[in-house]
């Protein structure tokens, strides 16, 4: 598998399989190059890499022709996962979606559908709900620790405080509420936690 990454020239080869394009390239922005590609009607799956972690910013650059979004900081583990998701897809490149039962995570605009309502409305989820109901979902009814959770979704050098995790629970236990899902997380007392969906 080839990668593009940033800083290659926008003519692209065929023998791309994914661009990566940061969106804050020097000169040509990577959201520009993304639009550049699909004015050509290069249908080569791209991913965008970005500080830029709000619903405006996603929906801007999922609207540009990104086909995934990526918000910094990062795992390495997930962006590869990410890269063999599009990789996947090829040449018929869908944006990813993670269901278990009527719950749906939906990659396109990173959010959460309960596909048993009618209608079925999107809750958007800020970048680390996103991630933390990702990674439960990735592992269902297994019980997932403090320090699991941790190193998945922050960075070993960020200051985090020793609650973030469940200042986190709590907060997509929000979202998920609202979207009818009261009992998805189920808490492990002195373990951890546990998507039940």
């Amino acid at each position: 598998m080839t990668l593009l990454f940033p800083g290659a020239r926008y003519e692209v080869p065929q023998r791309y399989e994914i661009a990566i394009l940061d969106w804050m390239l020097p000169k040509l922005s990577g959201l520009e190059l993304c639009q550049r590609l699909r004015g050509q009607k290069n249908q080569l799956p791209i991913m965008l890499l970005t500080a830029r972690d709000s619903m405006n910013d996603r929906v801007t650059g999922l609207d540009a022709g990104a086909d995934d979004y990526l918000v910094k900081p990062f795992g390495m583990a997930e962006l590869l996962a990410r890269v063999r998701a599009l990789q996947r897809r090829l040449p018929n490149f869908q944006p990813p979606q993670l269901q278990i039962g009527s719950l749906m995570l939906d990659y396109s605009n990173f959010s959460v559908v309960n596909l048993g309502l009618e209608p079925s409305l999107p809750i958007i989820l800020t970048a680390k709900e996103f991630q933390l109901l990702e990674y439960l979902m990735q592992h269902p009814q297994q019980i997932l620790t403090h320090e699991q959770i941790r190193a998945r979704l922050w960075d070993f050098e960020s200051d985090t405080v020793s609650n973030v995790v469940a200042a986190q629970v709590r907060l997509l236990r929000r979202k998920l509420l609202e979207c009818g899902f009261p009992k998805a997380i189920e808490t492990m007392r002195g373990f951890g936690y546990r998507f039940c969906g």
